[in-house]
């Protein structure tokens, strides 16, 4: 069984619903009702950003994720196994620097005096630049040493390829493509992704964007074959645009608008505006309530 679980489902600005970060959560067998009668037997954290720990914090006190509180009531940071990066963007990283220390010096075995360590998983080219250019300046010093990337987490870096593209969670695959968020001077260019998820015994699947302009024809065949669909989306039009916007995903068939969750959006969602739109869709993606993706 996998669920899905949006820490936050608000773009990098918004205030009210946090950065759009998800907890992925497996369990060999299947539970009935809205909450699980025990913890889940892997965790995937998709990206960590700024609001992160916060967003966290606040989801540890939800009936079900109870696993993700300490005794005194912290945060279980060695709870989540698995974290893979979509792109280096503050909303989707700016937590890592907390969840490293934490695990190094609080949840340090007392009888081997290792830290706990969660699997990072992203691209070589993102996995280097997030070490040198984003989270080196708060981490690279242990007491009376140095320190790498590799202190803090185990390493599993993947080439956006056929066959080196993939990680699972359980029984799960999750494949990585690229988005189109912000390019430089091709399309791709900056490393950015989302994931295309699969059920392979059953043959169904979730498709998750990550952060991206309006890409349809590069995705397409995966949103047709999905079961669900999230994507990225802000409610505005704007030129030179990193995000899609809603009028570009009101151009999505219909078909596929139907299963599909919007995301990655600001703190005017409750205006009335959207109302008619949004009928078109499947809704909002709201934060912090677990959605069935397979069973």
């Amino acid at each position: 069984m996998l669920t899905l679980t949006f820490l936050g489902v608000g773009s990098a600005f918004a205030k009210r619903n946090y950065n759009s970060n998800c907890l992925f959560e497996f369990w060999e067998k299947p539970w009935q009702g809205d909450v699980p009668t025990k913890p889940p037997d892997d965790t995937l954290l998709v990206d960590f950003g700024v609001t992160g720990p916060m967003a966290l914090y606040d989801l540890k006190d939800k009936p079900g994720f109870e696993y993700l509180s300490t005794p005194w009531k912290a945060i279980n940071y060695p709870a989540i196994r698995k974290v893979f990066i979509t792109h280096q963007h503050a909303d989707h990283i700016g937590g890592l620097e907390e969840m490293a220390l934490t695990n190094t010096f609080v949840f340090k075995d007392s009888k081997t005096g290792k830290p706990f360590k969660a699997e990072l998983i992203s691209t070589i080219n993102i996995l280097v630049n997030l070490w040198d250019h984003s989270l080196k300046g708060g981490l690279n010093t242990i007491q009376n040493r140095y320190a790498l990337l590799q202190d803090y987490f185990f390493i599993r870096a993947l080439i956006c390829q056929p066959g080196k593209n993939q990680f699972h969670v359980g029984p799960y695959q999750f494949e990585i493509f690229p988005t189109d968020h912000v390019h430089i001077e091709r399309k791709y260019d900056w490393p950015s992704y989302g994931l295309y998820v699969c059920d392979q015994q059953r043959g169904q699947s979730a498709f998750f964007s990550g952060d991206t302009r309006f890409d349809y024809p590069a995705y397409m065949q995966m949103m047709d074959k999905a079961d669900v669909c999230f994507h990225d989306c802000q409610l505005f039009d704007q030129t030179d645009a990193v995000h899609a916007s809603l009028n570009e995903c009101l151009s999505l068939p219909e078909q596929l608008r139907k299963k599909t969750y919007l995301y990655h959006y600001g703190d005017n969602f409750e205006d009335k505006t959207w109302e008619k739109p949004m009928s078109n869709f499947k809704g909002f993606a709201r934060p912090q309530i677990r959605y069935k993706l397979f069973q």
